[in-house]
């Protein structure tokens, strides 16, 4: 794999948390609308079942909550979600600087 391939990998999937909590700060979202707003506004499709994966430990770990609403299943940022995404945010800024 070349580095740039390897780093578009790191900065997306494998850091899917910062666009989950970058969305759901938005408004409520379900999996499937989530997987096609990172689409559209990232650039990048991660699959329903990293979604599916990922999802329940940030609920989890209270990072994001989630409320039914008929049969689909909403997730939204909570103030520790928040929190951490500002965290990460900052991270990537710092770490963009060094360059």
């Amino acid at each position: 794999m070349e580095p740039c391939e390897r780093l578009r990998r790191h900065l997306t999937s494998e850091n899917l948390w910062l666009y989950i909590l970058s969305l759901a700060g938005k408004k409520p979202v379900y999996a499937y609308a989530m997987r096609k707003e990172i689409k559209r506004r990232f650039g990048f499709e991660p699959s329903l079942v990293m979604l599916y994966l990922v999802l329940p430990r940030l609920e989890l770990a209270g990072f994001i909550r989630s409320e039914m609403k008929g049969r689909r299943k909403y997730y939204l940022i909570t103030k520790k979600g928040k929190e951490e995404l500002e965290k990460g945010k900052k991270e990537i800024r710092r770490a963009v600087g060094l360059l």
